[in-house]
């Protein structure tokens, strides 16, 4: 835990206000929690940490699996929606806190896993947010995370978000390099052993490519600021929403979006 002052405080605050209204993307990414959950090989019994939790699909899977489960988030309009979650499903002692992946509120050796799905990728630094996921970890634990490559739609869909944004702060690297294996293995380095690798698809069911754009124009964060800065620019808002349709058309058939994904684990060293 850093008592530094951080150099992107700014960004989490934007980025935390970003997410909030990233809750109806739960309805898809439940799916991919439990493949995520069988990945990570979670036991009865453990202690697992989930960072970048939102609505909690993760932590509340893995809770019902038996683990004894922390689950940390930026946002708190989305812990919210993840401890009803937990209400719902009968799960009163999974703890929901607010936290940053770089300065995580644990002591060393908490954890017998440390799972994220599409959340620590996010994370501005990663070599930070590496050493705090091995920090809180227990010898001979291990990590687990969902991200999205860069060559796939979602990858895609956040380099052309960003050709389009002002640019990050210096030193903030690109969400979609964790989807990249190589330098996954890299980041990991001499804190991981080798990390094994796997994929998966999430479907995202939609009527039409301009359902798809109206649905991540209002749920998913980076491309919903993306448009509120062109609304009063008609051509520019045009111009965009044409391309970000011929982005998704490819991905897109019998009425569904895929959206491919990397799972990485690692034992810790």
């Amino acid at each position: 835990m850093s008592s530094t002052p951080d150099p992107f405080a700014d960004l989490k605050t934007r980025q935390r206000e970003m997410w909030a209204s990233f809750a109806p993307t739960a309805a898809f990414t439940t799916v991919v929690a439990a493949h995520l959950v069988e990945f990570a090989e979670i036991k009865p019994g453990e202690a697992v940490l989930d960072i970048g939790t939102g609505t909690g699909v993760v932590a509340v899977t893995a809770a019902r699996a038996g683990a004894s489960v922390t689950a940390l988030d930026l946002t708190p309009a989305l812990l919210e929606v993840a401890r009803e979650n937990a209400r719902i499903a009968g799960l009163p002692a999974t703890q929901w806190i607010e936290g940053d992946a770089e300065n995580l509120p644990f002591p060393d050796g908490r954890f017998d896993v440390v799972v994220s799905q599409f959340g620590h990728m996010f994370a501005p630094r990663p070599d930070v947010v590496v050493s705090e996921m091995r920090r809180v970890m227990k010898p001979g634990g291990r990590i687990a995370f969902a991200t999205w490559p860069p060559e796939h739609f979602v990858g895609r869909l956040f380099a052309f978000v960003a050709r389009n944004s002002p640019p990050p702060p210096p030193g903030a690297a690109p969400p979609p390099q964790w989807g990249n294996p190589g330098i996954v293995a890299e980041r990991l380095g001499a804190r991981f052993e080798a990390p094994f690798f796997s994929r998966g698809i999430m479907q995202l069911p939609a009527l039409s490519v301009p359902h798809v754009r109206e649905f991540m124009e209002r749920s998913i964060g980076p491309m919903q600021k993306l448009i509120e800065a062109s609304a009063g620019d008609p051509k520019r808002l045009a111009a965009l929403r044409t391309e970000f349709e011929a982005l998704a058309a490819p991905y897109y058939f019998n009425n569904i979006v895929r959206q491919e994904y990397l799972l990485t684990r690692a034992k810790a060293r």
